[in-house]
């Protein structure tokens, strides 16, 4: 089983262009906590001073989401803005073309030394890139068709969500845990339940939340939920207000919240849901950190993001600053069998 704890997201803001030089430092540190070797974590940094400069110059609104990979060891930078937007993404992409006189370096260095790039534009509307650095040797295939951002409540230092994302044979299992209230006590429910999944992550999902159930029972409790993709459908099991929908380039499908209760105090019999999945639709999670409207009519654009700028986009432009925010979106294994 490829298990992948992920810690809570780190928000480096980007109004200044002193944020230039903290999106650096923190790359370089998380890079070096997911145990990156030799000059990844100054790789890192470069990518993070990179993506940070270019929002700096160019748009308003900005942020980096820096954490390690949902799956696999790594790191990955999400930079979002609601900036101009790139008329000419092929132009942006090719060292030496500039807009502000710089040498133009950017964008076209991060697609160089990042692992896994990715960028989505729209002209009026913004800028969303992922730069992946992964850990040389491992399977590809873990990188690919997932994103998550995990944010604490504004001021506060510990966060009451958290997700995980492991894969078994084949088949992923996803989880987003919303701690009752926010702060140290909301945060040792989540992670409590947390360490619970991570030894459960194999049973069915019914299993995984009565095993969950147990382990809180000594805590302020937690709402929860769970989705399993494969080809055709996902499975959903929930219990308190963790959504669940499918979103594909037609639209937003099958809206699901999770069964009134909550996990470790009282909570019915857990009964899972199937969610039919065409092809190139992603399975999404969201915590109620997230303004549930975000999915009642999302643009073409925002219908069309892969699953790691998805979730970049939709906790950038919907999270509420007075709880915890988590997003987590998810496509079927993607690799060989």
């Amino acid at each position: 089983m490829t298990r992948r704890v992920v810690p809570p997201t780190v928000l480096v803001r980007i109004d200044h262009y002193s944020a230039v030089h903290l999106a650096a430092a923190t790359a370089r540190s998380v890079a070096q906590e997911c145990g990156l070797p030799g000059a990844m974590p100054d790789r890192a940094a470069v990518l993070a001073s990179e993506l940070a400069s270019n929002v700096d110059k160019h748009a308003k609104d900005g942020a980096l989401y820096i954490q390690p990979l949902p799956l696999g060891v790594g790191l990955e930078i999400q930079a979002a803005d609601r900036g101009p937007g790139m008329p000419e993404l092929q132009r942006c992409l090719a060292d030496g073309y500039t807009t502000t006189g710089t040498l133009g370096a950017g964008l076209g260095a991060v697609s160089r030394i990042a692992s896994d790039f990715t960028i989505r534009t729209q002209v009026g509307v913004g800028t969303l890139v992922c730069a992946r650095l992964a850990l040389p040797g491992q399977p590809q295939h873990l990188c690919q068709g997932a994103g998550l951002v995990c944010l604490p409540a504004e001021g506060e230092a510990d966060c009451g969500d958290a997700a995980a994302l492991v894969e078994h044979d084949g088949v992923r299992t996803a989880i987003v845990i919303d701690g009752l209230g926010h702060g140290p006590h909301a945060a040792e429910a989540a992670q409590t339940a947390l360490r619970a999944f991570g030894a459960a992550a194999d049973r069915p999902l019914s299993g995984i939340i009565t095993a969950l159930h147990r382990a809180l029972r000594h805590t302020r409790g937690a709402a929860v939920g769970l989705l399993r993709p494969r080809p055709d459908h996902a499975e959903y099991c929930g219990i308190g207000n963790v959504r669940a929908l499918a979103l594909s380039p037609d639209g937003v499908h099958h809206r699901l919240t999770g069964q009134p209760g909550v996990v470790g105090w009282r909570m019915p019999t857990p009964q899972s849901r199937m969610i039919p999945l065409t092809q190139g639709t992603t399975a999404v999670l969201h915590s109620d950190g997230i303004n549930h409207q975000w999915a009642h009519a999302p643009s073409p654009f925002q219908l069309r993001l892969p699953p790691p700028l998805l979730a970049t986009a939709v906790a950038h432009g919907h999270r509420s600053g007075r709880d915890d925010a988590t997003v987590l979106a998810v496509k079927p294994h993607l690799g060989p069998r």
